[in-house]
């Protein structure tokens, strides 16, 4: 049985940082229904005097709903290169909507101690969030280049890889970080 230890997330900065552009997991929880998305953009940082992980999730996500019915969330950080990508892929890839991620990625899920929101066994260091605040990004104010490359609106927002559609900017308050060990 997995138990957790509880870490600073400062003393994980440089892990955290580095392990984003090649993805990480942002699990969200609804009812009884958990849904995990894979991620390469965030932020870590402090807000308001708060410790906070910012995150980019796109209006049409599955996620973005998730969020709305239950304004928390855990980031799911792996800290070894040996762990097994292909849960990126299943996470990224799939729609929470339409299939259980969860089980089809063979996640073991480790309740939290301040949020609903459970961490991942096998991406072990877990940021526990609460959001404390969102906004819709104006993709107006999007320099050229970011605009032409991220967002080109030729993949539709219901499609996997689409591009048509804003993200929200969720600023979630890190309100407790521990490794799953065992």
């Amino acid at each position: 049985m997995p138990s957790t230890r509880d870490v600073n997330h400062s003393d994980y900065a440089s892990q955290i940082v580095s392990a984003l552009p090649q993805g990480v997991l942002l699990t969200t929880k609804a009812g009884e229904k958990v849904n995990c998305m894979t991620i390469a953009w965030g932020t870590l940082g402090t807000n308001w005097g708060r410790p906070v992980f910012v995150s980019y999730v796109r209006t049409s996500r599955f996620t973005a709903r998730m969020l709305e019915q239950n304004p928390e969330f855990t980031i799911n950080v792996p800290l070894c290169d040996d762990f097994d990508k292909r849960i990126l892929g299943i996470c990224g890839r799939n729609h929470g909507n339409e299939v259980d991620k969860v089980a089809l990625a063979g996640l073991d899920l480790v309740d939290s101690r301040l949020v609903s929101v459970p961490g991942v066994a096998q991406l072990p260091l877990t940021l526990e969030c609460k959001v404390i605040y969102q906004q819709l990004e104006d993709p107006s104010l999007y320099p050229a280049d970011i605009a032409e490359r991220y967002y080109p609106q030729d993949v539709a927002s219901t499609e996997c890889g689409s591009n048509r559609d804003p993200h929200y900017m969720v600023y979630g308050q890190i309100v407790n970080a521990y490794v799953i060990e065992g």
